[in-house]
């Protein structure tokens, strides 16, 4: 018989769709309205799921949510530069609870993530693709010049300095054509 369809409320966030470990960080954002933390309940859980495209393989349960928050602080620390033994080793924590399984079959090889609980689905996840951003490019793991929000450099140059040109990258030119322009009448 099947499930019946939970209905989920649309995501608020202002930047979605980075990699998952950078799309866990940018759950909590900064708006005109204040400070914001989809994370602060499971109904917010499972809209970060289901915008992760998550929702079909991990529960949006209390423990999901504990393991996710406690991945995101990590995560937050060590992009933030705290490379300390504690910060890695609460990393490596998280990634003790799952691994990566290699299988052949009919139409040829196969991957598939496990980990010993379904709450630590989407925390194991996000963890291990920090990994792979590390891999292959750590210096494009950037914080927004003008939020409190992270992104995947993929520009050509990987000089990108916001997460978004419309809005953080207008906000910050407004305000330093204001400053110019405040400036200059301060003069005459």
């Amino acid at each position: 018989m099947p499930q019946p369809q939970t209905r989920v409320a649309a995501d608020p966030r202002p930047l979605t769709g980075e990699p998952l470990c950078l799309d866990l960080l940018n759950t909590r954002w900064i708006d005109d309205a204040g400070p914001h933390d989809l994370l602060e309940s499971t109904d917010g859980l499972a809209t970060w799921l289901h915008t992760a495209g998550l929702h079909h393989r991990a529960p949006a349960s209390a423990e999901t949510l504990q393991a996710l928050l406690d991945t995101r602080e990590t995560l937050l620390a060590l992009v933030n530069g705290e490379h300390s033994p504690e910060t890695r080793s609460a990393l490596n924590a998280v990634l003790a609870h799952g691994a990566v399984h290699h299988s052949l079959a009919s139409h040829g090889p196969e991957t598939h993530e496990n980990t010993d609980e379904p709450h630590w689905l989407p925390a194991w996840l996000a963890a291990a693709d920090y990994l792979k951003l590390l891999d292959a490019a750590p210096g494009r793991i950037k914080h927004c010049g003008n939020c409190i929000l992270h992104f995947y450099d993929t520009t050509k140059n990987g000089t990108r300095r916001w997460c978004s040109m419309a809005i953080c990258g207008n906000r910050a030119k407004a305000a330093r054509h204001y400053e110019r322009t405040r400036t200059r009448s301060d003069r005459h």
